[in-house]
C-alpha cells in the first residue's frame, strides 16, 4: 500500500490578543511532486491559541485520506500537548489542567484529537519568525487574513 506522506506547516496570529485573529497552513505532498496547498482564514473575536489550533484543525480537515503527517508548528502549546502527554492528562482529569483550572479551548482540542486519530502525526516545533520559509509563509498568510477581516469589519462601521 502506498503511503500518503504530507508535510504541514501551521501558524496563527491575533492582534490584539484577544482580538481579530487569522490562521494559515501550508500542506506539501512529496508523493505528488511536492504539490502544495495554502489555506487560511480569520475570526473576528478570538485568541492566538485558538488560531494556532484552528490552523492545525483546518489543515487536517483538508486531508482526504489517512496520511503520515510531519506537522510543524511554532506553538509549543500544541506540540507539547501531544508530545508530552498533556492531552491524556487533561482528559483523565476531566479537562482540568495545571493549577486545577479548566483547560482552555476544550472544544478545539476535542476536534483536534478526533482528527489526529485518523493519521500518524509527528508533532514538531519550529521557531516562529525565524529562518523557516514555510513558517514565514504561514505567518504572512495568517496576518493577511486577520488584517483583511479587520479592514472588512471597519468598513461596516
Amino acid at each position: 500500500m502506498k503511503k500518503n506522506l504530507v508535510t504541514i506547516y501551521t501558524d496563527g496570529a491575533c492582534s490584539p490578543n484577544p482580538g481579530t485573529g487569522g490562521w494559515a497552513a501550508v500542506l506539501i505532498s512529496p508523493a505528488h511532486d511536492n504539490y502544495r496547498k495554502e489555506i487560511f482564514g480569520a475570526e473576528p473575536q478570538t485568541t492566538n491559541n485558538r488560531m494556532e489550533l484552528s490552523a492545525v484543525i483546518n489543515a487536517l480537515q483538508t486531508l482526504k485520506f489517512q496520511c503520515t503527517v510531519t506537522l510543524y508548528t511554532d506553538s509549543k502549546y500544541i506540540q507539547q500537548a501531544f508530545n508530552q502527554g498533556w492531552l491524556k492528562k487533561w482528559q483523565k482529569n476531566g479537562w482540568i489542567g495545571a493549577g486545577r483550572k479548566p483547560v482552555a479551548n476544550k472544544d478545539l482540542w476535542e476536534q483536534l484529537i478526533s482528527l489526529s486519530n485518523h493519521h500518524e502525526i509527528s508533532w514538531l516545533w519550529v521557531k516562529g519568525h525565524a529562518d523557516n520559509i514555510e513558517n514565514q509563509r504561514c505567518d504572512f498568510l495568517a496576518v493577511q487574513a486577520r488584517q483583511e477581516l479587520a479592514a472588512e469589519m471597519a468598513s461596516k462601521t
